[in-house]
């Protein structure tokens, strides 16, 4: 397949710390989420095939803003990650509203990247995540990221889980993927290259 799109050409545009400080919906949004140090960051940095264009830190629940990055006539967005524990009240009702109202605004989100740690069965947040976008009917894949921790044996084990555990799962389409190894990026990249062939 020949590239329809410049994935290095993409640039941080703006940081958002709350859903009324967000500008117009200027353009196509694609929207990444997931629980905290799940590797949204490693992801975003993979697509783009760039090492920082979104700061990874080991520490969890670093990202409390909306990001936004644009590439190719569309926004690629990164929301805050959910369900770290050791965060106050406050920022929780923060961010919850953040996630919350840009999913839920007039906003042209035209698709999400639902992470998942692969490793591990979904949270009650991704679940919670999950069952929403279904609801209100948000185009959404699933990424399971950490794919180089396990063995095939082991991956086979979690996606027999994942089909149990995952309301709806034989009809989501889900990608493996390792931000060590690469894998599933150039998948990656065609999905969103068809979003956007579809969207112009």
């Amino acid at each position: 397949m020949v590239s329809i799109m410049n994935f290095n050409n993409a640039e941080f545009y703006r940081a958002y710390g709350e859903f009324k400080q967000l500008p117009p919906c200027e353009c196509c949004e694609i929207a990444f989420s997931g629980r905290s140090n799940v590797g949204k960051s490693s992801l975003i940095n993979k697509i783009f095939n760039r090492k920082n264009l979104a700061r990874v830190s080991a520490v969890p629940g670093k990202t409390a803003t909306i990001n936004f990055y644009s590439f190719g006539g569309i926004y690629a967005v990164d929301l805050p990650g959910y369900g770290y524990a050791k965060r106050s009240q406050s920022d929780k009702i923060r961010w919850s509203s953040l996630i919350e109202g840009y999913l839920t605004s007039e906003r042209d989100i035209g698709l999400i990247f639902q992470l998942i740690d692969i490793r591990h069965p979904p949270s009650k947040d991704d679940l919670q995540m999950i069952d929403f976008m279904v609801e209100i009917e948000l185009p959404f894949v699933i990424i399971f990221t950490k794919a180089d921790k396990l063995s095939n044996n082991q991956r086979k084990e979690r996606m027999a889980g994942f089909a149990q555990e995952i309301p709806y799962f034989e009809d989501i389409k889900s990608v493996q993927f390792s931000s060590q190894t690469g894998e599933g990026v150039e998948e990656i990249r065609s999905i969103i290259e068809e979003f956007a062939s579809a969207s112009n």
